[in-house]
C-alpha cells in the first residue's frame, strides 16, 4: 500500500502512524499534511517535518491543559507523542546522535501526560528487576478487575517499536473487552536500548520470566489466563519466550517469524550466504562492501543495517547477520505447547513466507490468520487496519 512516497519504506512508516488513528493516536489530516512535506527518501528532512508537527500539536496539549480542557490535552498528549516517535525513527544512522534521546524522551513525557487522564485510573508505569537493573512497563487495569482477576495480555513489540506506541496498537482494544493488559520493553528496544544501552538477546525468556512473575503477584490478574504477543520482530522473540515460560496460556505471533538472519539475507548470492554462515572473516568485507553499496541505493535498506547494528551491538553489518543466527526457532519450536496463534500480512515486506513456515513447524494447538490486501490489512503487522487485526486477535482469545 503506497501513500504519499514512492519509497517504501517512507509510505510504509507513513501508514503505520496513521494506523494509530483509529484509536488516538494520530489525526490523518495532521500526518498528510506534514507528509507532503517531506523531501522522498531524505532522513534529515523526514525528522525535521514530523518534529515541526509534534510540537505543534504538544503546544495544542500545553495550551489546552492550561485553559483546564482536560479531554482535550490528553488527546492532543497522544497524538503528539506518536509524532515525536516518527520523527525520531531515522535517526539511527548515527547512534551518538542527541536528538534520539531528547525526541524519544519527549514521545515519552506527552505519552505521561497523556495518561493522566486515561478513564477508570487503569494507568501505572513500573519497574521489573531484571539482571540488575530494571526493564520500564506499564500495566493498564481493566475496571472489571476490582471484581475479580481477569485474563491479562502481554505485549511487546520488536525490532523498533516503542511500549507507548503499543498504546493504540493493542492496549485499548484489549481494555475495550476486558483485558488487563501489561506492556514492556526489553533489551534492544525503547528506553532499555537509548538510555540503558542494553542490546537485543536472543534467549528472550530471560526477559519475560520476570515479567510474568510480576504479572502474577498482581491481585488483578488471572494467572491461569496470561496470553504473550509480540510483534514484529516479536514474532521471533514471544516464539522464543513461550517454547521455555510454560505459565503462559496463550500466545500470539504478530506476525510470525522462524529465522531472522533469513530475512536480511533472502535473496543474497549462496557464496555471501556462505561467507556469514560459517564466518569467513577473511571474507568478511566482502559482504560488509555489498551491504554498503545496497544501504547507499536503498533507504529501507539504508535504516534497516544502521538501526540493526546499533540494537544488535554489533560494529559492522557481518557482525549484524552474523548475530541474528541466534534468532531462529528452527531447533526448540517444538517446545511450545500452549495455543498459539500465528499471524500473517498478504504483503509482508520483513518476514515474507515465514509465518507460514511457523504455522507448519509447530506440534501445540494452533490457528493460522492471513491477512488480505483486499481488506487493507496485508502489510507487515496490519499496520493500516488496526481495527480489524485488534478483531481477529481478541476474538480468538475470547473462544480459547
Amino acid at each position: 500500500m503506497k501513500i504519499v512516497f514512492n519509497d517504501p519504506a517512507f509510505s510504509f512508516q507513513l501508514l503505520r502512524t496513521i494506523g494509530s488513528s483509529y484509536y488516538g493516536g494520530a489525526d490523518i489530516g495532521e500526518c498528510l499534511s506534514t507528509a507532503y512535506r517531506i523531501r522522498e527518501g531524505e532522513f534529515e528532512s523526514w525528522y525535521s517535518e514530523w518534529i515541526k508537527t509534534a510540537e505543534r500539536v504538544r503546544k495544542v496539549a500545553d495550551d489546552c491543559l492550561s485553559s483546564g480542557h482536560e479531554i482535550s490535552a490528553h488527546q492532543a498528549y497522544l497524538r503528539a507523542s506518536s509524532y515525536y516517535r516518527t520523527a525520531e525513527f531515522f535517526l539511527h544512522e548515527n547512534p551518538d546522535d542527541q536528538r534520539i534521546i531528547e525526541t524519544w524522551q519527549y514521545s515519552v513525557d506527552c505519552f505521561l501526560k497523556a495518561a493522566k487522564y486515561f478513564s477508570s485510573n487503569s494507568f501505572e508505569a513500573i519497574e521489573i528487576p531484571y539482571e540488575g537493573t530494571t526493564i520500564p512497563a506499564y500495566f493498564y487495569k481493566t475496571p472489571l478487575s476490582s471484581t475479580s482477576p481477569r485474563p491479562t495480555l502481554v505485549a511487546h513489540t520488536g525490532f523498533d517499536g516503542t511500549q507507548e506506541e503499543l498504546y493504540s496498537q493493542c492496549v485499548v482494544a484489549a481494555l475495550q473487552r476486558g483485558y488487563n493488559c501489561l506492556t514492556f520493553e526489553g533489551p534492544g528496544q525503547g528506553r532499555v536500548i537509548r538510555k540503558q544501552g542494553i542490546p537485543f538477546r536472543y534467549d528472550w525468556e530471560r526477559v519475560v520470566t520476570p515479567v510474568i512473575d510480576y504479572a502474577i503477584a498482581r491481585d488483578e490478574v488471572d494467572a491461569k489466563n496470561l496470553a504473550l504477543m509480540g510483534i514484529s520482530l516479536g514474532g521471533y522473540l514471544a516464539g522464543r519466550a513461550v517454547a521455555y515460560e510454560k505459565r503462559i496460556s496463550a500466545c500470539i505471533l504478530n506476525d510470525g517469524v522462524f529465522d531472522v538472519l533469513n530475512s536480511f539475507t533472502r535473496g543474497f548470492p549462496k557464496p555471501f550466504t556462505d561467507i556469514i554462515e560459517q564466518d569467513i572473516r577473511s571474507k568478511s568485507e566482502v559482504v560488509d562492501t555489498a551491504i554498503e553499496v545496497s544501504m547507499e541505493l536503498v533507504t529501507g535498506a539504508r535504516w534497516a543495517y544502521t538501526h540493526g547494528m546499533w540494537v544488535f551491538g554489533a560494529t559492522s553489518p557481518f557482525e549484524l547477520l552474523r548475530k541474528t543466527m541466534d534468532y531462529t526457532l528452527k531447533d526448540i519450536i517444538n517446545r511450545i505447547e500452549c495455543q498459539t496463534l500465528v499471524l500473517e500480512a498478504e504483503r509482508d515486506e520483513s518476514f515474507p513466507g515465514q509465518p507460514q513456515l511457523v504455522y507448519n513447524t509447530l506440534t501445540c494447538p494452533k490457528s493460522h490468520i492471513v491477512f488480505r490486501e483486499e481488506e487493507g490489512a496485508e502489510d507487515h503487522c496490519h499496520v493500516g487496519a488496526l481495527s480489524l487485526a485488534n478483531q481477529r486477535i481478541f476474538d480468538w482469545l475470547d473462544g480459547l
